[in-house]
């Protein structure tokens, strides 16, 4: 099975919003894009996309001739490459019923860690969203990231329970998620979360935790205060909020804030091994690609997932040749353009 094939499947099984698009750049869904969320008018996560096809890449294929190493060491595991497969909730209200958290996390989790990557994996309003994430986790030896909601603080405690005893190699929160409709009137109340407090979840945590949803400099200094191991430059997809500024754009001035400091992700409309290439090339560590794993997985389950591996991974490996580098270190700011 090729990803084209794995498109084809899918289409049908998505629920009523996605349509499986060649490549999923928002513009087809905008504000009704399968997810919590999705406000506005959508500009945002169109905007995401659009710019990673602004930087170019610099050819040089003037070198000597090496193998390509695409691999990457993260926290003690080692990985066949710099990305890693979103977090994602509430499959079957979002994208439709073929599926539920538990066989969608079964299959994604299993297949990610069978073919090199990791799978971050989501969380909701249901428990069992959690509880059928943290089980997949657990099944596959903990190579997996579970990715908690902002909640208080006493549930955030209980959700870290899960996560210990699935013996995940790190954890998440998606801070942006705050911003999410069913987040504010939630009671106790829940969302965005004070540096003190989120020192707290960093220690109740116990393994390597990761803050997704930084979209400036001083946000990420602020995870680096609280003792974070890693953030995430998003804009949850850029469902939360119009008219903010696309990943691409503030990446760089976020990694020189950082100076190694911390690891950095990114996501929000990398699309292909190139749009991974451009990441590393403007300081992220590894990137986080989620709607297109839905498709995989809703198209052709373990195997839609390897598909989408292997075309991402060769990719990359492609445009690592094609630019004159053979390892992640190689790729430096010169090897793009902006």
């Amino acid at each position: 099975m090729n990803y084209a094939e794995c498109l084809e499947l899918a289409r049908g099984k998505m629920g009523n919003y996605c349509k499986a698009c060649p490549e999923c750049n928002g513009r087809a869904c905008k504000n009704q894009m399968p997810g919590p969320g999705a406000k506005g008018i959508g500009d945002t996560a169109i905007r995401n996309y659009d710019k990673w096809k602004e930087i170019r890449v610099q050819m040089d294929t003037l070198v000597e001739k090496r193998p390509i190493d695409t691999s990457l060491s993260l926290f003690g595991k080692n990985f066949q490459y710099p990305f890693f497969a979103g977090p994602v909730g509430a499959v079957n209200m979002h994208y439709g019923d073929s599926l539920n958290d538990v066989s969608y996390n079964d299959i994604l989790v299993s297949s990610c860690a069978e073919f090199g990557i990791a799978a971050f994996t989501g969380d909701g309003m249901d428990s069992n969203v959690m509880v059928a994430a943290t089980e997949a986790i657990k099944k596959a030896g903990g190579l997996g990231i579970p990715t908690v909601k902002p909640w208080n603080v006493a549930m955030i405690r209980e959700k870290m329970a899960l996560v210990k005893d699935a013996g995940a190699f790190a954890a998440a929160m998606d801070i942006d998620a705050a911003g999410l409709p069913f987040l504010k009137n939630f009671n106790p109340p829940a969302g965005s979360k004070s540096v003190e407090e989120l020192r707290e979840i960093v220690k109740a945590a116990g393994v390597p935790f990761i803050v997704k949803g930084i979209m400036t400099v001083k946000g990420a200094l602020k995870a680096k205060e609280a003792g974070a191991a890693a953030i995430v430059v998003s804009n949850h997809g850029g469902r939360v909020l119009d008219q903010c500024p696309a990943t691409a754009e503030v990446l760089e001035e976020i990694a020189e804030a950082v100076d190694g400091s911390m690891k950095i992700f990114v996501d929000g409309g990398i699309r292909s091994g190139t749009d991974v290439f451009k990441a590393l090339a403007l300081g992220a560590d590894a990137v986080i690609i989620a709607r297109p794993f839905v498709t995989a997985v809703y198209g052709g389950g373990r195997e839609g997932v390897e598909a989408y591996i292997q075309k991402i991974g060769s990719e990359l490996a492609d445009t690592m040749a094609m630019c004159g580098v053979s390892s992640l270190a190689e790729i430096t700011r010169d090897c793009v353009r902006v």
